[in-house]
C-alpha cells in the first residue's frame, strides 16, 4: 500500500477523465485546497453545498471529488455570514480539497451522459453532439537497424500507433544510409570522433495522439542507442476517429407510447415528476430514438433533431426554449438536473477500483446528502 497526494489522484483520474474534454470557460479542476498534500479519505458527490462540507468534515474527508464545479462565478467578498462563502472557509479551515470534473466528465466515454443513456438501456448509443476530437503527430526517428526493433517497441508502448480502437502498434519503416561525424565531445555509440561514419539505419514512423507525444518521445530516447537520436514530429490533418462531445443519442429495445415513456423515465431515474413538452401538446407518438444530455443542455435541442431523435432528455428547460422546441416539432422531457445523481455510485466504482489496482491506502465514501433543491407535490 502507497501513500497517495492530490497531485498524484488528479493524474489517475485525468487519464481516463482528461481536461481537454471540458467545454470552453468551464471551471474544472482544482478549487479549493493543496493538490500536494496525503489524501488519506475521498468523498465523491454531485454538488459541493454546505451541508455537504458538513458531512466531510463530520466523516474526516480530506479529499471531495465532485461533479459540479462549486465556484462558478469570482468571488467579490469573503463575508463569512453568507453561507456559501462560509462554506469555502471551512474547507480551508479543515484541509478539504475539492476538485471538480463537469463537462469533460460529462464527455468522457464511459462517462456521465454514457451512464444517463445505460439508465435507460439504450442501445446503438453514439455522441449526440460531437466538439472534440483527438488530434494527431506524426512522430519520425532513426535508428540503426539491429537497434530500430527495441526502439519502435518502445515508442508502441508508450502509446504510439494506436489507429482507432482496432488496431495497435502500426507503425511504417523505410531503411537508408545515415551519415555523421563526431565531433569536439562527442561520446558516440558507433564510430570515432573526427572520423565520418556511414550506418545502415531505419527511419521508423509512427502516429501519436498529441498528448501522449512527450511520454513516447521519452521512452524512444530512453531505448535508443544514440547519444543524440534524430527525431521529428509534426501535426497531421487526420484525427483519431473516435469523437467526443455532449449528450448522446440511441435506441430503445422496443417502441414506446409516450405516456409510458414518461413512466419508464421517471422509474429509471427515479425521480417522483417531470415536465412534457409536445408538439400542439400532442402525445400520440411511438417513441424508439432517444437524445438525451445531463444537466442544463436545452440550447442543444437542435442536435437531437439533427440526430432524427423521437424524444430529448435534458433538465432545466427555460420557458422561451420551450416554446422553440414545440415549434421545432421535438417532445421533450425534462426530468431535472438532479439525474446526474448517477455519477455518485459510478465515481465510487471508479476510485475504488484505482484503490485496489494501484494500491492506494485510503479510505472511500459516497455523499448520502440529498441535494436537489426541488420537491413535488407527491412528496409533501
Amino acid at each position: 500500500m502507497t501513500t497517495l497526494t492530490g497531485y498524484e489522484f488528479v493524474k489517475q483520474f485525468e487519464k481516463v477523465v482528461p481536461t481537454w474534454l471540458a467545454e470552453e470557460r468551464d471551471p474544472i479542476g482544482l478549487h479549493v485546497g493543496d493538490l500536494s498534500r496525503p489524501v488519506t479519505k475521498i468523498m465523491v458527490t454531485l454538488d459541493v453545498r454546505p451541508e455537504v462540507v458538513q458531512e466531510a468534515i463530520e466523516h474526516g474527508v480530506d479529499f471531495i471529488l465532485a461533479h459540479h464545479p462549486p465556484i462558478y462565478s469570482p468571488i467579490a467578498r469573503l463575508d463569512l455570514s453568507n453561507p456559501q462563502i462560509n462554506m469555502y472557509a471551512d474547507l480551508i479551515k479543515h484541509d478539504i480539497t475539492v476538485y471538480a470534473a463537469h463537462t469533460n466528465l460529462d464527455n468522457a466515454q464511459g462517462g456521465m451522459n454514457d451512464w444517463l443513456a445505460d439508465q435507460l438501456q439504450l442501445e446503438d448509443v453514439e455522441v449526440m453532439a460531437v466538439s472534440k476530437t483527438i488530434p494527431l503527430k506524426r512522430l519520425s526517428v532513426y535508428a540503426p537497424k539491429e537497434h530500430a526493433e527495441a526502439v519502435r517497441i518502445a515508442m508502441t508502448k508508450a502509446g504510439a500507433g494506436h489507429v482507432t480502437d482496432n488496431y495497435k502498434d502500426c507503425s511504417y519503416s523505410i531503411e537508408g544510409k545515415g551519415r555523421f561525424t563526431p565531433i569536439n565531445d562527442a561520446d558516440p555509440t558507433i564510430g570515432e570522433v573526427n572520423q565520418a561514419e556511414v550506418v545502415e539505419e531505419e527511419r521508423i514512423e509512427v502516429v501519436v495522439e498529441e498528448r501522449y507525444l512527450s511520454e513516447v518521445i521519452f521512452a524512444m530516447k530512453q531505448a535508443h542507442p544514440y547519444e543524440e537520436a534524430v527525431y521529428d514530429s509534426f501535426s497531421i490533418d487526420q484525427k483519431q476517429a473516435q469523437a467526443y462531445g455532449l449528450g448522446r443519442v440511441g435506441n430503445l429495445k422496443e417502441d414506446m407510447s409516450v405516456l409510458d415513456f414518461v413512466t419508464y423515465v421517471k422509474q429509471a431515474f427515479q425521480v417522483d415528476g417531470l415536465r412534457v413538452t409536445a408538439p400542439q401538446n400532442n402525445l400520440n407518438q411511438t417513441i424508439r430514438r432517444v437524445a438525451l444530455c445531463g444537466g442544463d443542455a436545452g440550447k442543444y435541442y437542435q442536435k437531437a433533431i439533427d440526430k432524427e431523435a423521437d424524444v430529448y432528455i435534458t433538465g432545466d428547460v427555460y420557458y422561451h426554449t420551450a416554446h422553440d422546441m414545440q415549434a421545432a416539432g421535438l417532445l421533450v422531457i425534462d426530468p431535472g438536473h438532479h439525474i446526474e445523481k448517477v455519477c455518485i455510485p459510478k465515481l465510487y466504482d471508479m476510485v475504488n477500483e484505482w484503490r485496489s489496482d494501484l494500491g492506494w491506502q485510503i479510505e472511500l465514501m459516497s455523499s448520502t446528502i440529498d441535494t436537489n433543491p426541488f420537491l413535488f407535490d407527491s412528496q409533501l
